[in-house]
C-alpha cells in the first residue's frame, strides 16, 4: 500500500523503522484492535468492500480483554517506562505478534465514538474541541509512535494525528490534501450515502488482535495514563478563522503574506506580554536531498523597531517605512534558511559535535538555552487545483496545530486559504497565568486589521473589522 515508518523504542533511544509495504490497517474501535487487510486475492479493496469491513468492526460487540482498552497510553507517556514494558511484557507471545501486526500496518486508524466539527451554537468553540481532539484524543485511542494515526469521528469528520521525526507536516498536508480531493471528487457516494463499488461478502472478517496484558503492566498503562492525560489537559488550544481578508488584499499592497503575518504575530505578542521574544519560525530546505527544516528567527532588530514605534504611536509615514524594511528583512531571512544559510541547523550541528568531543561549550550553551516562547509554522496549502474554494466554500480547511514549545509561550500555525481566509491554530498552556490562547488570537485578529488599515489605501471595512476586534479584548 505504501511506505511506511514507525517510531520504535528501545531503552536507550528512540529509533523510526521503515517497512516497504504493508496491506493492511490497524483499527481501533471502543477498546478493541484489529486487523483490516485491504488487499483480496491480490486487489485491493473497493471503498464499498472497506466500508463494509469497518461495519463489521463497528458492529462487533465484544469487549475489550484486561488492559487493552487504554493500551495506546504507553505510547503516549514516558518514553522509559514504555521501553521496559515493551521488554518485559512485549518481548515474545502473543502479545508480541499483536504489537508487531500495529507497528507494521500502513497506518493507524481510530474509529472514535465522539462526534466533532463546527456544530451548535458556538462553532469556534466547537472547532477548538475538534482541534484539541485530533492533537491528542483521551490519551490512549491514539497509537502515538505510529507515522500517522486517521481519525474518523461518529458524524464523519476526520482527521490526522501525524508523529513528527518521520516527516515534516508539509508532507502530510500534500497526502491529506489528495485524499480529501480524491474522497470529494472522484469517489464520492451513492444517493444512499454508502460508498460506490461492488462488494465481495466471503471477505474474510476483520481479525481481533488477542492480548494477555498481566495486572503488572496495567498498573504501566494506568501510570503512563495519568502522565498523558496531565499534559493534555494543559493544553489551552483555540482555532481563529480569520476571513476579514487574505492574501489577495496583502499582495496588492506589494507584501508578502508571510511577512506580513510574521510581523503581525510579532505586534500581537508585544501586545500580549509587553516585551519581545526568541521567535521560531518552520522553512523548509526541500532544495536538498532530504533536507527538512530550518528556522527563520522573525524577531528582529528591525521588526521590534516597527511594533515599538507603532505601539508608541509615531507617525504613519514612519511606521509604513519601518514595517516595509521588517518585512523585506523577514524575506532575506526566509531566502538564506531556504538555501542551507540558516543559522540554526549549524549551531545544532556544533552541538552534537561537542557533545561527541566532550567539550564544554559557554557560547552554545548560552545561545541554545533560550527557549522559542513563540513558535510559529505555516501549514501550505499545497495542491490549490483540486479545490473551488469559491464554489464550494464547505472543503475549506482548518489547516493544522500543535502544542507549544515553552511552558510559558504559544504555538501559533497559520494556513493561507485561497485568496481571502487565513485559518490560525493558537495554543499555549493552562498551567502559565500569563498565556491565553484565546486572548491571544484576539491580539492576532487585531494587529492582522491594523497592520492592514496601515498599509493599505482602501481604507472601507476595515474599521468595522477592528472595532470588532477591540471588543473581543
Amino acid at each position: 500500500m505504501c511506505d511506511l515508518h514507525i517510531t520504535k523504542i528501545s531503552l536507550f533511544l528512540d529509533t523510526v523503522q521503515h517497512w516497504q509495504d504493508s496491506d493492511y490497517l490497524a483499527v481501533y474501535h471502543r477498546g478493541r484492535y484489529f486487523r483490516l487487510w485491504m488487499y483480496n486475492a491480490g486487489r485491493l479493496l473497493s471503498p464499498r468492500e472497506i466500508e463494509y469491513q469497518i461495519q463489521k468492526i463497528l458492529d462487533d460487540p465484544s469487549p475489550p480483554s484486561p488492559g487493552e482498552e487504554k493500551l495506546g497510553a504507553l505510547t503516549a507517556g514516558d518514553r522509559v517506562p514504555w521501553a521496559k514494558a515493551r521488554k518485559e511484557f512485549f518481548g515474545s507471545g502473543v502479545n508480541k505478534r499483536s504489537l508487531d501486526c500495529i507497528e507494521k500496518s500502513a497506518f493507524f486508524v481510530t474509529l472514535d465514538d465522539d462526534k466533532q466539527g463546527m456544530m451548535g451554537d458556538d462553532p469556534d468553540g466547537s472547532l477548538d474541541h475538534y482541534a484539541k481532539s485530533l492533537l491528542h484524543g483521551k490519551c490512549y485511542d491514539r497509537w502515538f509512535d505510529k507515522s500517522f494515526s486517521v481519525v474518523i469521528y461518529k458524524n464523519g469528520k476526520t482527521g490526522l494525528n501525524a508523529e513528527h521525526s518521520w516527516a515534516d507536516a508539509p508532507i502530510v498536508a500534500h497526502l491529506w490534501e489528495y485524499v480529501l480531493a480524491t474522497d470529494s471528487f472522484q469517489l464520492g457516494y451513492n444517493e444512499e450515502g454508502h460508498c460506490k463499488g461492488d462488494i465481495n461478502p466471503n471477505l474474510p472478517k476483520p481479525q481481533r488482535l488477542s492480548w494477555d496484558i498481566p495486572p503488572q503492566c496495567q498498573e504501566q498503562i494506568t501510570q503512563s495514563l495519568m502522565v498523558a492525560k496531565a499534559l493534555a489537559d494543559d493544553v489551552d488550544f483555540h482555532v481563529l478563522p480569520f476571513s476579514d481578508f487574505g492574501k489577495g488584499r496583502i499582495k496588492k499592497c506589494k507584501i508578502s503574506p508571510d511577512a506580513f503575518i510574521q510581523l503581525a504575530l510579532q505586534l500581537a505578542y508585544y501586545r500580549d506580554r509587553g516585551m519581545f521574544c526568541l521567535t521560531y519560525e518552520a522553512s523548509m530546505t526541500r532544495l536538498f536531498r532530504e533536507g527538512r527544516t530550518e528556522t527563520v528567527r522573525s524577531c528582529t532588530s528591525e521588526s521590534c523597531a516597527f511594533v515599538k514605534a507603532l505601539a508608541s504611536g509615531e507617525d504613519a509615514d514612519h511606521c509604513r517605512r519601518l514595517f516595509r524594511l521588517a518585512c523585506e528583512k523577514h524575506q532575506h531571512l526566509y531566502r538564506l534558511a531556504m538555501t542551507g544559510s540558516g543559522i540554526d541547523r549549524h549551531l545544532f550541528c556544533l552541538y552534537v559535535v561537542s557533545k561527541y568531543l566532550g567539550v564544554e561549550s559557554p557560547f552554545l550553551k548560552e545561545v541554545l538555552s533560550e527557549p522559542w516562547r513563540l513558535s510559529t509554522s505555516q501549514t501550505p496549502f499545497q495542491q490549490a487545483e483540486l479545490f473551488d474554494l469559491v464554489n464550494h466554500p464547505e472543503y475549506i480547511s482548518c489547516g493544522g496545530g500543535f502544542g507549544p514549545v515553552a511552558d510559558d509561550g504559544y504555538g501559533v500555525a497559520y494556513i493561507i486559504l485561497g485568496e481571502n481566509m487565513i485559518n490560525f491554530h493558537v495554543s499555549c498552556k493552562h498551567s502559565c497565568t500569563q498565556t491565553d490562547s484565546h486572548k491571544f488570537g484576539a491580539h492576532i485578529r487585531r494587529a492582522l486589521l491594523d497592520l492592514l488599515a496601515l498599509v493599505s489605501p482602501d481604507q472601507k471595512d476595515i474599521n468595522v473589522g477592528n472595532s470588532q476586534a477591540k471588543k473581543d479584548l
